[in-house]
């Protein structure tokens, strides 16, 4: 685990080097000169990932972002394998206890009524993404944290439960939008990601080179790799990786929290520059 006065560093440093590039006319300016970021995620805390998605990456020298649903079993069966992911650098992100989403919405007639977020209280919520953030820390020790909303899904029976919990967020993500439109006006708690389903490889690196071309980033959230749901498959999967693991020079691949962490320093940095 990086210590926060090193990432703190690592961050003004790349800050630095960012606003140069800025002045020399960069659309953004990625710490080392990339043309994108790219923000590799898996939601849910499923097997899938710890057998197939984690040693991708690991493989090809990449790091993810892995939210878990906390009430899922293969939190419970496979603790120890997630908080080694954690140890080698892999982000472990909220995704509530549970899964609450909206029954109403359309496409959701999966929702069982135990999980119906509109019959649940936007403070039951709060509750429950709290909570979940002590749990997270038991595992990996960390307490900054990144948030996916579960299905995008905001509003709970009387309200918008996700701005209630932004100071406990470094970043949320919720709602559609792969490629970010412009980096200086992005809303760092209201974050668009796409999630693939049978994608191929070609397709998902499509998706790269259109951020690259924007000079902005790409958020992905992958649910099964090679099996379980919303599945993309292994080679799709590790398509994509080999591609980012050799155009490292123009992709900065990381973790959502680091990418968030730089992206908000620069922001701010921006908002001070006459």
């Amino acid at each position: 685990m990086q210590r926060p006065r090193l990432r703190h560093a690592v961050v003004a440093s790349c800050l630095a080097a960012a606003t140069l590039a800025h002045s020399a006319g960069a659309a953004f300016g990625w710490p080392h000169g990339e043309k994108a970021a790219v923000s590799l995620a898996y939601d849910d805390a499923i097997d899938s990932q710890l057998d197939n998605a984690i040693p991708a990456l690991d493989r090809a020298g990449l790091k993810g972002s892995f939210y878990l649903t906390l009430a899922n079993p293969s939190l419970r069966n496979r603790l120890d394998e997630w908080r080694a992911a954690a140890a080698h650098g892999h982000e472990l992100g909220n995704h509530t206890l549970f899964h609450f989403c909206s029954a109403k919405a359309a496409g959701h007639e999966w929702v069982t009524p135990e999980l119906d977020l509109d019959t649940v209280s936007a403070a039951r919520m709060v509750a429950q993404v709290k909570l979940a953030n002590t749990l997270l820390h038991a595992i990996d020790g960390r307490t900054a944290r990144t948030f996916t909303v579960p299905c995008g899904d905001r509003r709970a029976q009387d309200g918008d439960y996700v701005d209630l919990v932004k100071s406990e967020f470094v970043a949320i993500k919720s709602g559609p939008g792969a490629v970010v439109a412009d980096m200086d006006t992005l809303d760092p708690y209201a974050v668009g990601v796409t999630a693939p389903e049978g994608a191929t490889g070609a397709q998902l690196i499509a998706l790269v080179e259109q951020a690259a071309r924007a000079g902005t980033m790409i958020n992905f959230t992958f649910h099964g790799i090679g099996g379980d749901y919303i599945t993309t498959s292994r080679q799709a999967h590790e398509e994509l990786l080999a591609y980012l693991a050799a155009h490292r020079d123009v992709y900065w691949t990381d973790t959502f929290m680091n990418i968030m962490t730089y992206v908000k320093a620069r922001q701010a940095a921006h908002r001070t520059t006459p």
